[in-house]
């Protein structure tokens, strides 16, 4: 962003951030590892997260409700998290859903997205590594 000042209006179960700043909605998109102005104003964000489709693509809800069904269920400060990544291969299911605090999720899906986004398509990955970002 730049430096712009933003401010979280809402976050999905899986710590997905909505942003409110001055040029629009920004959307932090943990699986995906993007940062993206995607609504010109909080109403457009609204208006999409108020349909089906907006529910499936944006938050995910038919998988978190699987999870809670299931009693993979976040408590606070905590967030639905993929016990082996989807940028690692990790299958986008419920059997491969586990809870975990939300800074260490976020920490961790920024950390990996970083070291693959340089990655030719296909490459296999053997190992990562993580670190404590703030030493």
């Amino acid at each position: 962003m730049g430096g712009r000042q933003a401010e979280p209006v809402a976050a999905s179960p899986f710590g997905d951030l909505f942003l409110q700043a001055a040029d629009g909605v920004w959307f932090l998109d943990l699986l995906e590892g993007t940062f993206t102005m995607q609504w010109p104003d909080l109403a457009s964000l609204q208006s999409a997260l108020s349909t089906p489709e907006g529910h499936d693509e944006l938050l995910m809800a038919g998988l978190a409700l699987a999870a809670d069904s299931r009693g993979v269920t976040p408590g606070e400060g905590e967030v639905l998290a993929f016990k082996i990544p989807p940028v690692l291969g990790g299958a986008i299911d419920i059997d491969n859903l586990e809870t975990m605090g939300y800074v260490v999720a976020s920490s961790i899906a920024g950390q990996l997205h970083r070291q693959v986004k340089d990655l030719p398509a296909g490459t296999t990955i053997s190992g990562f590594s993580l670190s404590d970002e703030n030493s």
